[in-house]
C-alpha cells in the first residue's frame, strides 16, 4: 500500500512529459554520434526525479494553499484524501530534489558549465511551481515554465550532457514537444478553471476566461503538429517524422472535448488522455527519427 500511495503521488501519467524529451536527445546523438547509454541513463534517471520532486510540491502546497478544497477530479489529491500525510508528502520532494540534484551535479563535472544553468533553472522551476512568494502555477506562468524548461532546455540538457557542446538542434527540435507539454497543463487548468478561481489560483485559464482558455488548447496542440511540418521544411527534422500524424485523430477529438465540454469528469479523462498523446506524439516523433537513421545507415 505505501508503494501505491507514492506511486500515485508520483503521478506517473505525466512522466511522459521527461520520457519523450530525453528520447528525442537521444535520437539527436546518434545522429551526431555522441550518444553515450550511461551518461543518457543517469540524465533520464534525474530528470524523473526531479519531475517527481516538482509533483510532490505541487501537490503540498496546494494542499496547503486550498487549492484542492472544491476540485472533483485531478492528479494526485492524495493529502486531500488522506492517502498520505502533508509531512511525508514534503520530505518525498525534499528527497527527490536533493537526488535529482546530485545526479545533476555529478553529470556537470563530466559535462561543462552550460548544465549548470540549466540544471539550476529547472530546480528553480521545479521549487517555485507552486511554492514561494510568487508561485509560477498561481501567475499564469505555469504554460510558459513547462514549455521552456521540458520543453528546448530538457532536450538541450540530455543532449549537452552526452556530446559536452551546444548545438542548436534539440533546442529547435524541442519545441513541438514544448507545445505538447504544455497542453497537458492546460487542459488541467481548463478542467479546474471554476476551482482555481474560487481560491483565487490565477492559472492562464482563469486569466483568459474559458473562451480564449479552448483556443489556447487548440493552438498548444495544432501547433505542435505545425511545428513539426516546418521543422521538416527547414531541414532540422527527417521527413519520417510526420509519423507523429498517426495521432492527429486522438488530438482531433481531444480538441472538440476540451471546446465543447464543462463536464468535470469528461474533462478530467481529456485531461489524461493529453498526457497520453503527448507521450504517443513523442515516441512516433522519435520512431520517424531512429527509422531516417537506420535507412542513412543501410543506403
Amino acid at each position: 500500500m505505501a508503494f501505491s500511495a507514492w506511486y500515485r503521488a508520483a503521478r506517473p501519467r505525466t512522466l511522459t512529459a521527461t520520457y519523450v524529451p530525453l528520447g528525442l536527445a537521444a535520437v539527436i546523438a546518434v545522429q551526431q554520434g555522441v550518444f553515450d547509454l550511461v551518461r543518457f541513463v543517469l540524465s533520464l534517471i534525474g530528470a524523473l526525479l526531479l519531475q517527481i520532486a516538482a509533483n510532490l510540491i505541487n501537490e503540498y502546497w496546494d494542499y496547503r494553499r486550498g487549492a484542492d478544497t472544491l476540485k472533483q477530479a485531478g492528479q494526485g489529491m492524495i493529502i486531500k484524501e488522506g492517502v498520505l500525510s502533508p509531512q511525508r508528502v514534503l520530505i518525498g520532494a525534499i528527497l527527490t530534489v536533493v537526488a535529482g540534484s546530485l545526479i545533476g551535479l555529478y553529470l556537470l563535472t563530466q559535462s561543462g558549465w552550460l548544465l549548470l544553468w540549466i540544471g539550476l533553472g529547472g530546480v528553480l522551476v521545479v521549487i517555485t511551481y507552486t511554492a514561494g512568494p510568487f508561485p509560477l502555477a498561481y501567475n499564469g506562468l505555469g504554460e510558459a515554465a513547462v514549455f521552456i524548461f521540458m520543453g528546448p532546455l530538457m532536450v538541450l540538457g540530455a543532449y549537452y550532457v552526452m556530446a559536452r557542446e551546444f548545438n542548436w538542434t534539440p533546442v529547435i527540435a524541442a519545441i513541438p514537444i514544448g507545445f505538447m507539454v504544455a497542453a497537458i497543463l492546460h487542459a488541467n487548468n481548463v478542467r479546474d478553471i471554476d476551482a482555481d478561481r474560487a481560491v483565487n489560483k490565477r492559472t492562464l485559464a482563469v486569466l483568459l476566461g474559458l473562451r480564449a482558455a479552448r483556443i489556447e488548447y487548440l493552438v498548444l496542440v495544432g501547433g505542435a503538429y505545425a511545428a513539426v511540418v516546418i521543422m521538416i521544411l527547414l531541414g532540422v527534422m527527417p521527413v519520417t517524422t510526420l509519423l507523429v500524424l498517426i495521432t492527429a485523430p486522438e488530438a482531433a477529438k481531444l480538441i472538440q472535448i476540451i471546446n465543447t465540454s464543462r463536464d468535470t469528469a469528461l474533462l478530467h479523462q481529456a485531461q489524461g488522455r493529453t498526457a497520453k498523446l503527448h507521450g504517443q506524439f513523442g515516441l512516433w516523433l522519435v520512431i520517424g527519427w531512429a527509422i531516417w537513421l537506420v535507412a542513412q545507415a543501410i543506403l
